[in-house]
């Protein structure tokens, strides 16, 4: 990474982030004519280009490696002039075959630091660290929607023992009308890790009584961890309001004793951190995320656990991580779960390239090869430890990848249900994304996106871009904001009352 300074001169008006590199970013609007330096070269910009978009550095022949971060992104559509705009109309994206480099042992966990961090938690019985005390109210079905919307509106406004953070709602729209067998199955996993999640003291599942995801699933034997979890049913309760009254008589049972835990002083290697991304734009993979991968890398170091999502963003650049991973069989399940995505989206005739959004394009990311370059530096660069299915328990400390869609509230739905305790989502173009029991911790990765949406962003990353803090300073200013956030401190979007909760429904529709 290249040291970035204040102001636009020629010199610091474009980002290199590598000597082989045959293009900059732009850090300012560049307007044609204007000489800029990037790379130990001097070009003038031929047109109009954009903030966080790309310009030529060198002559590029067509059909010629466009290459950022080291690494190629595409290949010229025609040729390039230096000074030339370089983005979608002019870059050809192809799928790129890597020469995977398989680790050969088995890499070591870190050594037990010299010191360790502590936060203000809730320890729970099966040994894992909530950041939260939450009672949480989870629909089997879409017809118990409505009724677990209404049973948390009731406590809405209403004040709740100290030490109870709420009654969260988890409504959704699936649970029947699906085919048995996986799809049912992960959607079980979802709602069964959901529930049993360390942020949950307890929980009650409501189903209308008929449906393919029965409550049963979830109670008695079947109850997820250590939590109690209670059920009730639209036609055997009597329709929606006496449901919602006997909801109240249950939880006002829980929520009296959920009142008596307290916060307990325990090790920061208990955090499970959850990284996303959305909104993404070219910036986001020069601040953002790789301040928050020197956050990831602090985790790692003393035993705590950093989870990298969302599949189709780290296709492209999958072999750098191969290159990490602990041994061959993490080497393989990650590149298992790559395969059996491609083949997910090959069955609707879809693309990894269909993943960039207006937003991610008009920001200055050409195609899913660029963006995901930049999105897996959220995972710092510690060895890949473990590689798990979406919603499935984490239990490895250091750098671990979770399969899920790119889509943020399924994302973070995933991340929840394996156990994440804390999450840190940045952001390029903005995002207001929260969820119902999680602290969802927003990082901006520009300045103007920060000071638009002042009220859903927590940290500005952005400061990097503007020459004001270093990667390390803001990556150091994440992980104390994860300490705080874990011990109590609610983010933007727990204040703004963002809770969004999407399930992954990959089957047919019966």
């Amino acid at each position: 990474m290249v040291g970035i300074q204040k102001g636009a001169t020629p010199e610091n008006a474009v980002i290199c982030l590598h000597p082989a590199d045959n293009i900059a970013i732009a850090r300012t609007p560049l307007e044609a004519g204007r000489e800029v330096r990037g790379g130990g070269r001097t070009v003038t910009v031929r047109s109009a280009v954009p903030v966080g978009h790309k310009v030529a550095l060198t002559a590029i022949a067509p059909g010629a490696d466009i290459v950022r971060y080291g690494q190629v992104i595409g290949r010229a559509a025609r040729a390039v002039e230096p000074g030339d705009h370089v983005h979608t109309h002019n870059i050809l994206f192809e799928e790129l075959t890597f020469d995977y480099e398989l680790p050969e042992g088995d890499l070591s966990p870190h050594p037990a630091p010299e010191s360790m961090p502590t936060f203000m938690g809730y320890l729970r019985a099966d040994g894992r660290a909530g950041t939260r005390n939450y009672l949480a109210v989870v629909a089997a079905s879409n017809c118990a929607a409505h009724v677990v919307d209404l049973v948390a509106e009731r406590y809405r406004g209403e004040t709740l023992p100290p030490g109870v953070d709420g009654v969260a709602a988890f409504p959704h729209g699936e649970g029947c009308g699906m085919s048995m067998g996986p799809d049912l199955d992960l959607l079980r996993r979802t709602i069964g890790g959901v529930i049993g999640h360390p942020n949950v003291w307890g929980a009650l599942v409501v189903g209308l009584g008929c449906e393919v995801n029965q409550i049963g699933y979830y109670l008695g034997a079947n109850a997820p961890g250590a939590v109690r979890v209670e059920g009730l049913t639209l036609q055997h309760s009597g329709g929606t309001l006496k449901t919602v009254e006997e909801a109240r008589r249950i939880l006002a049972v829980m929520i009296e004793q959920a009142a008596a835990e307290r916060r307990v002083e325990i090790p920061a290697s208990r955090i499970v951190l959850g990284l996303n991304c959305g909104g993404s734009d070219s910036f986001s993979g020069i601040t953002a995320n790789p301040a928050l991968g020197r956050c990831s890398d602090r985790l790692a170091a003393i035993g705590a656990t950093a989870v990298l999502a969302e599949t189709p963003e780290i296709f492209g650049a999958e072999h750098l991580l191969v290159r990490r991973a602990r041994n061959r069989e993490v080497a393989e399940k990650l590149l298992g779960f790559i395969r059996k995505y491609k083949d997910y989206l090959d069955r609707f005739g879809g693309s990894f390239d269909d993943n960039p959004s207006p937003g991610n394009k008009e920001g200055g990311l050409s195609n899913i090869l660029e963006k995901s370059l930049g999105a897996v530096a959220k995972a710092g660069t510690s060895p890949l430890m473990d590689a798990v299915d979406y919603a499935e328990r984490i239990s490895a400390p250091g750098f671990v990848f979770m399969n899920t869609p790119g889509y943020d509230p399924v994302s973070l739905a995933g991340l929840a249900a394996g156990g994440v305790n804390v999450i840190a989502f940045t952001s390029g173009r903005g995002s207001a994304i929260g969820f119902p029991t999680i602290p969802v911790l927003k990082i901006a990765s520009n300045s103007d996106v920060f000071e638009r949406m002042r009220d859903n962003m927590d940290i500005n990353a952005g400061l990097v871009a503007d020459g004001e803090k270093s990667i390390d300073e803001i990556g150091a200013e994440i992980f104390q904001a994860v300490l705080r956030a874990a011990s109590g401190e609610r983010t933007s979007a727990e204040r703004l009352g963002h809770k969004e909760f999407v399930l992954w429904r990959m089957g047919p529709v019966m």
